[in-house]
């Protein structure tokens, strides 16, 4: 982090690309050779947009490449909550050989998936690409996003072609109420979009996911809110103090944790690649043909 702006300005960089942990600040934009920024991701919340709208250095990400990764791993902690599955796998290698029976009786009160509602925060690709997921599990879903629509989420049956359902997108307080399972897919903010008053109304026992930015779950609420059992459990791929995250989150044993992996399978990071090569060809190809 310390050398990029001087590496950029020695070696006549036009474009930078980054991930999520390296910065980029008026420090590197400021270099006069620099023309694209490009995000390998979607959150821009580590790059100064801005400095660079001001100095004219295009700034692109990868909206479309990550979502349907970002979906199952929701999913994925969705199922194993309901399951007990992080419990199961913490428990067992110490107490299975023991107290299996025990075990057994404890993570025998596991719940199904069909028929219970998904609660959808920031219906954009991701959150559609979660909704689609939860329909074909047989989940009723409910959005919430700053327009408020019915949404036609199309679901491709492999094999057995195309079904399109709309998806009602609700007022954020309706939505807690209704939801058993509550995800957010929304940019960063300056504060938590989730915090006490929002947990006073969700449902007992409800379970909340956030697979998109640390700070926009109200971390010290959360843990109120699975203490005094209001919440049956939680998923989080992201955290406020990333990388060193709060270890009553990491050791919580109905937390389903992941080491923010939202985009990382193998399929994501190829489609990532792609995308942001050609976004950043597009605006190096524009900046040519204007010369």
């Amino acid at each position: 982090q310390d050398d990029l702006a001087d590496f950029v300005a020695e070696n006549d960089v036009a474009a930078i690309l980054v991930r999520s942990a390296t910065k980029v600040t008026a420090k590197e934009l400021g270099v006069g050779t620099l023309k694209v920024v490009g995000r390998a991701g979607v959150g821009l919340d580590n790059i100064d947009l801005v400095e660079a709208k001001r100095l004219g250095v295009a700034v692109v990400n990868t909206p479309a490449a990550s979502s349907r990764s970002v979906a199952e791993l929701v999913m994925a902690h969705a199922l194993g909550l309901m399951r007990f599955l992080p419990a199961s796998n913490r428990e067992m290698p110490g107490r299975g050989c023991s107290e299996f029976s025990l075990l057994k009786k404890s993570f025998a009160k596991g719940r199904e998936l069909e028929g219970r509602t998904l609660g959808v925060i920031g219906f954009g690709r991701i959150g559609q690409a979660t909704a689609k997921l939860a329909l074909g599990l047989g989940m009723k879903v409910v959005g919430h996003d700053t327009t408020p629509r019915d949404c036609p989420v199309t679901l491709h049956i492999h094999g057995f072609g195309e079904v399109t359902v709309n998806v009602p997108i609700v007022p954020l307080s309706e939505l807690l109420k209704q939801s058993d399972i509550i995800t957010l897919h929304v940019p960063g903010t300056d504060g938590a979009i989730i915090g006490r008053q929002e947990f006073a109304l969700m449902k007992d026992g409800a379970i909340v996911i956030n697979a998109s930015r640390g700070g926009v779950v109200d971390e010290d609420a959360l843990l109120e809110a699975l203490e005094s059992g209001k919440l049956a459990g939680a998923g989080l791929d992201v955290f406020c103090n990333e990388p060193a995250p709060d270890p009553r989150l990491l050791c919580h044993p109905r937390i389903s944790v992941t080491p923010h992996t939202g985009a990382s399978t193998m399929e994501a990071q190829e489609r990532i690649g792609i995308e942001l090569a050609e976004r950043v060809l597009e605006v190096l190809g524009s900046e040519v043909n204007a010369s």
